[in-house]
């Protein structure tokens, strides 16, 4: 019988959490002399009260965290925090129904970035910090899911990344504690660094600090209909790929990097092919735009850097309608929204070290055929890679394939037009943002999409973002069995 009570410990301390950070948004609008502070009053007492409800429940409690309740917490805990995240939404009149309101609050703690909402550049001050809040809060918990719980249940290849001290599953907790306490102040000082360096640049205060919040946790919500693009400012996008780079890189080398190690971020061959990656879907892009005359020069080159960052580390901003330069900017945005950044990131999709694994155990396998009695290893950073990374992160690609598969399928028999149905899934699963056309794409919202189609891609963006295997194995019989 699965012992419940650890999960409904964390669980209980997270949904209070949630509710205090509720707060936060009452405050802005009691500020601005808007009414809906009650609203999220309301919702942050009503909050908390549950989440403390759950943790006296369970306090006391000597039950270990096993690797059965490891996973069960980590879909229990992004589907309850969407599940109250989504209240004031509701109940402040911001979406039309919970469906909506839902589809908003996991896209927020998904870091996706789909909005149902229309009219930003009026929408109320606390419900626009409520969704930056959502994003920052699902960014820093990615981190740590990333680099506490993944590593152990060894979904996806992740025991390549399990740090020293996670040898038993009892030490998740405290050492998830720890983890958080660091990534939290490195987290701090990079939306306070964005947030001023974008204030300099001409944004507004607020702005500049909603904004910070999303670019770090690489999500992509913003305060304005037209994205970062309303902004019309070199330096704003500028700032934005730069941060957004910063949340795409693995947080464990900040930590090494604060620790006197500067030389750990450049050794590490994934940050080498994620920049090698950016740097050749950039050249692509540029020279695309100065050949078919969408822009020439710098002013190409900026709107390249911008959308193939945003897309690829599936922030999702845009300062340009990509749609409309022609299917081969289209097609090539498609395919490089599946990359994603790199692990122990806040950024999505299949990431980075999946493929260098895959080359590498391609490699083996060709230099076995031209040389069959030789020794050849694959190694990811120097190291040799155990068979059943090999076997998990081929795993993971049949999964990730099918999955995008059926929730295509699925988008399309809710009476979705091909592209819309292709790219939702993509982009749910890749926790991207917008998709194409212009329906989803980046110059429109999901509002218009029927409620069917959006439980779907809210179950995709979970999906993808707790890595697939997470989410599946609750779906197979044994695993209840225990």
């Amino acid at each position: 019988m699965l012992d419940f009570r650890p999960i409904l410990l964390v669980t209980g301390v997270l949904l209070a959490t949630l509710g205090c950070a509720m707060m936060v948004p009452a405050l802005v609008d009691l500020a601005d002399d808007n009414e809906d502070w009650r609203i999220f009053a309301a919702s942050s007492l009503l909050t908390i009260m549950i989440g403390l409800s759950l943790w006296l429940s369970a306090r006391g409690s000597q039950g270990a965290m096993g690797l059965r309740q490891a996973f069960v917490m980590t879909c229990v805990v992004w589907l309850v925090l969407a599940g109250f995240g989504a209240l004031p939404l509701l109940w402040s009149g911001s979406v039309d129904s919970y469906t909506d309101a839902f589809f908003e609050a996991m896209s927020g703690l998904t870091t996706t970035g789909a909005t149902v909402i229309v009219g930003l550049d009026h929408a109320p001050p606390g419900v626009l910090f409520w969704r930056a809040i959502l994003q920052w809060l699902g960014g820093l918990g990615i981190i740590v899911m990333a680099l506490s719980v993944l590593p152990l249940l060894k979904v996806g290849g992740m025991q390549l990344f399990k740090a020293e001290a996670f040898d038993a599953p009892e030490k998740i907790l405290p050492r998830a504690t720890q983890i958080s306490g660091i990534m939290t102040l490195i987290f701090i000082g990079f939306t306070a660094l964005c947030a001023v360096l974008y204030n300099i640049a001409g944004m507004e205060f607020s702005d500049a600090i909603m904004h910070a919040m999303t670019t770090v946790a690489t999500g992509g919500f913003s305060t304005k209909d037209g994205s970062i693009g309303h902004f019309d400012s070199a330096a704003i996008d500028w700032i934005a790929v730069v941060f957004m780079c910063v949340g795409s890189l693995p947080f464990l080398l900040y930590i090494k990097l604060f620790q006197g190690e500067p030389k750990a971020l450049l050794r590490d061959t994934q940050v080498h092919t994620f920049f090698l990656l950016l740097i050749g879907f950039i050249l692509a892009i540029w020279l695309f735009q100065h050949n078919t005359g969408v822009h020439d020069g710098l002013e190409g080159l900026r709107y390249a850097a911008f959308n193939v960052v945003s897309v690829m580390t599936g922030t999702g901003y845009a300062n340009a309608d990509y749609n409309a330069w022609g299917p081969f900017a289209a097609g090539l945005f498609f395919v490089i929204m599946f990359i994603g950044g790199c692990a122990g990131s806040t950024s999505c999709g299949i990431k980075v070290f999946r493929f260098q694994v895959l080359w590498a155990n391609l490699g083996q396998h060709l230099n076995r055929m031209v040389y069959p009695n030789g020794i050849f290893v694959p190694r990811f950073n120097g190291r040799p890679i155990d068979d059943g990374v090999t076997a998990a992160v081929q795993s993971f690609f049949f999964l990730y394939i099918c999955s995008f598969a059926a929730l295509a399928m699925a988008l399309s028999l809710t009476g979705l037009d091909d592209l819309t149905a292709l790219s939702g899934a993509a982009t749910a699963i890749s926790n991207v943002g917008p998709g194409l056309g212009e329906i989803i794409g980046p110059a429109g919202t999901f509002s218009p999409l029927n409620d069917t189609a959006k439980w779907i891609l809210s179950f995709g963006m979970l999906l993808g973002r707790l890595e697939l295997l997470t989410v599946m194995v609750l779906f197979v019989p044994r695993f209840w069995r225990g």
